[in-house]
C-alpha cells in the first residue's frame, strides 16, 4: 500500500511538471466564465432592504407583523402562479415513472431482459422491452457494472430497486389494443380503479398510486450538530402528487361547486389557471421534481458543470419584498390604498362586497397572467389564490429572525404561512403586509404556489443601479 501511495505522489509530480501555460503561477481552476442562465417563465428579484411588516394600521389588530428592515438576496420568482398545465406536467411525469417502474419490476421478476426497441422508440413485443437497463450484463458500461455488483443489485432497506435505471428510449402503450403481452396488462391495469369503482363507462387512473419519492439534506440540522454522519442528515420524502379536488366541495358547505371538483383540474379550458388544492408539501415535492427533471435534461447534453441550483418555495420576506415590486411601504403590489384603478377597474380578484364574487369580473380564479404586473413583472401577487411559503408561522417571528435573509424554519411547526390574499377573501388579506397561516398537510381551494431560484454570483442590488 505504501508503495502504491510513493508512486501515486511520483506521477502527480511529473504530471505536475509537465503542464504549460500556468508558468508555475497561481491562476487558479479554468472552469469558464459562468452565465447565469434565467429559467423560463420567471423573472429576476434583485435583492436588497425593504421595511418588512405594516407601516399602515394594524386593523385587524392581529399585531404580529411589526415593522422591520430587512435584506435579502438576488433570486428568481415565477412570473405567475403554477398553473394547471404546469402541475398536471409533474403529475404526468410521476405516472409515467410509476408505470415504467412497475412494468421494469414485474420484467424483472419474470425474468425477461431489455429489448432493444428496435432502435427507434419501438416495442419488439413483450414488457422485457421496459426491463431495467441493467438487466443485460453485456450492455452494461465497466461503471455501470461495478455500481450494480456492489450497489443497485441490493437496494436499500426500504427499496430493493434503488438506482436502478429505467429504459425510458421505449414508449408506454396506452391503446389497450396494443398491448404487448399479459404481464404488461397486468401492470397497466394495476393502475386504475377497479371495476366495481367505475361508473358511465369510464376507468380512471388510481391517483393514490401517483407518489413521487425525493431525498433532501438537512443542512440547518447538520450545521448546528456537534456529531453526527452527513447520511444521519439525509431525509427521504414520498409525497402523494395529486391534488385534492374535494376541496372545492369541502371548503364550502351548502353550496354547489361539482363542476369545479369535475374539471377544474383536467379540463384544458382552465389549463393556464393557477393550481389549487395542493398542500404545503405536495409544494415542496413539486420544487423537487423541477430541480430534478431540468437537472437530468443538463446531464443528457453532457453538461454536468453546469447543473442548476434547486428550486424552492420563497420565504416569507422573499415573497412580501417580491410582491412590492420595489415600492416602499405600499399597501398593496400596485401601492394604493385603493383596490379600484382611475377608472373604476378593480386591480386583483379577489371578494370586493359582501357575498359578491362577481365585482371584480371574477367568479373563482381566472388565468395566472391576468390584470397588471408589479414593478418586478409579476402577476396576481394580491388576490387570485393565496401562495405557499417556505417559513413557519409564528406570531412573534419578527421580533428574533435575522435582518439577513430573515426565515422562520421550524419543523415541528405545521403551521406554514400563506400570503397574497385569494378570490374568496376580503381586501385586507391581499395588503402585502398581511399575514396569514396553513396547516402544511391542508389543502384548499384558494391556495396555490409560485417558486423561486437563487441567484448565482454577484448581483447590483434594487436600491441601486437597475439589475439587468
Amino acid at each position: 500500500m505504501k508503495k502504491f501511495i510513493a508512486f501515486t505522489a511520483i506521477l502527480t509530480l511529473l504530471i505536475g511538471c509537465g503542464k504549460s501555460g500556468d508558468k508555475g503561477e497561481l491562476v487558479g481552476v479554468n472552469g469558464g466564465k459562468w452565465h447565469p442562465e434565467k429559467p423560463y417563465g420567471m423573472t429576476l428579484v434583485p435583492g436588497g432592504a425593504f421595511i418588512m411588516g405594516k407601516s399602515d394600521d394594524d386593523l385587524a389588530d392581529v399585531e404580529d407583523a411589526p415593522t422591520k428592515t430587512v435584506t435579502v438576496r438576488s433570486f428568481y420568482m415565477d412570473e405567475t402562479e403554477i398553473t394547471n398545465s404546469e402541475y398536471r406536467q409533474f403529475v404526468e411525469w410521476v405516472k409515467d415513472s410509476t408505470m415504467r417502474v412497475r412494468l421494469a419490476i414485474l420484467a424483472d421478476e419474470s425474468g425477461q431482459k431489455a429489448g432493444d426497441g428496435k432502435g427507434k422508440g419501438k416495442n419488439s413485443g413483450s414488457i422485457g422491452d421496459f426491463a431495467f437497463n441493467d438487466s443485460d450484463p453485456e450492455k452494461m458500461t465497466a461503471y455501470d457494472k461495478y455500481m450494480y455488483d456492489n450497489y443497485y443489485s441490493i437496494g436499500t432497506a426500504d427499496d430493493p430497486y434503488a438506482g436502478r435505471k429505467l429504459n425510458k428510449k421505449v414508449k408506454l402503450i396506452k391503446d389497450t389494443k396494443l398491448y404487448p403481452d399479459e404481464y404488461y396488462t397486468e401492470v397497466m391495469d394495476s393502475m386504475y380503479l377497479p371495476i366495481e369503482a367505475s361508473y358511465n363507462g369510464l376507468r380512471t387512473i388510481d391517483v393514490n398510486k401517483l407518489k413521487f419519492r425525493y431525498s433532501w439534506m438537512d443542512i440547518q440540522a447538520a450545521a448546528k450538530a456537534k456529531v453526527g454522519k452527513r447520511k444521519d442528515f439525509i431525509k427521504t420524502e414520498e409525497v402523494n402528487v395529486y391534488p385534492d379536488t374535494t376541496v372545492w366541495i369541502k371548503d364550502f358547505a351548502y353550496s354547489y361547486n361539482e363542476p369545479m371538483h369535475n374539471d377544474y383540474f383536467w379540463h384544458k379550458a382552465y389549463g393556464d389557471y393557477p393550481v389549487v388544492g395542493v398542500k404545503w408539501t405536495q409544494a415542496k415535492a413539486f420544487c423537487a421534481w423541477r430541480t430534478l427533471n431540468k437537472n437530468t435534461y443538463i446531464k443528457s447534453k453532457k453538461k454536468g458543470h453546469d447543473l442548476i441550483n434547486s428550486f424552492r418555495l420563497p420565504t416569507e420576506a422573499e415573497w412580501e419584498y417580491s410582491a412590492r415590486g420595489g415600492l416602499e411601504s405600499a399597501t398593496y403590489p400596485w401601492g394604493g390604498p385603493y383596490t379600484k384603478n382611475d377608472r373604476g377597474c378593480f386591480l386583483a380578484n379577489f371578494k370586493p362586497n359582501r357575498g359578491d364574487y362577481a365585482a371584480d369580473q371574477a367568479l373563482y380564479t381566472v388565468e395566472a397572467k391576468s390584470y397588471e404586473p408589479n414593478g418586478y413583472n409579476l402577476y396576481n401577487m394580491a388576490g387570485n389564490v393565496s401562495e405557499w411559503t417556505d417559513s413557519s408561522y409564528d406570531p412573534n417571528a419578527y421580533e428574533y429572525v435575522s435582518s439577513m435573509n430573515p426565515n422562520v424554519l421550524d419543523a415541528s411547526n405545521k403551521r406554514k404561512v400563506v400570503r397574497g390574499g385569494s378570490w374568496k377573501d376580503v381586501s385586507y388579506f391581499l395588503q402585502v403586509s398581511t399575514r396569514d397561516f396553513e396547516y402544511a398537510d391542508s389543502a384548499r381551494s384558494f391556495i396555490g404556489f409560485r417558486t423561486v431560484q437563487d441567484y448565482m454570483g454577484l448581483q447590483t442590488t434594487g436600491n441601486g443601479k437597475k439589475a439587468k
